[in-house]
């Protein structure tokens, strides 16, 4: 795993909690899994699917009920991640407030991350 010992990948607000625990008991999942992709005009997109059970290396952060699996090739990408649930009259959905995040397009469904090495020595000085 790419995290710090007793320090969770990401976080999840109360509002994500709520409806990522609802939308695994409607539909009777393990959880919501989260990745990345190359894609967009700015380089990287978010993933999100939830699943039926975790993957030999994701990484699990459970809080109250919810569930949030992150895949390995996303784990050092989403490293301190903040994850919240918005709800407004045009449009609901999940949104991640991501420290390693350089540039997004301006839609927002597109995002760069910082280079690898950056990440990795951010990593190793938190430890």
């Amino acid at each position: 795993m790419f995290g710090i010992p007793g320090k969770q990948a990401v976080t999840i607000t109360p509002a994500a909690v709520t409806q990522v625990r609802k939308l695994m008991e409607r539909d009777g999942r393990a959880g919501l899994r989260i990745g990345v992709k190359k894609g967009g005009c700015a380089g990287m997109e978010y993933t999100m699917d939830f699943v039926d059970e975790a993957e030999a290396n994701d990484e699990v952060v459970e809080q109250d009920g919810a569930r949030v699996l992150i895949a390995p090739m996303a784990q050092m990408f989403l490293f301190g991640t903040e994850i919240d649930y918005h709800t407004s009259l045009l449009e609901s959905g999940f949104k991640f407030n991501n420290p390693n995040v350089t540039d997004a397009c301006g839609c927002g469904e597109s995002i760069k991350f910082k280079d690898i090495e950056e990440l990795e020595a951010e990593r190793r000085t938190s430890e």
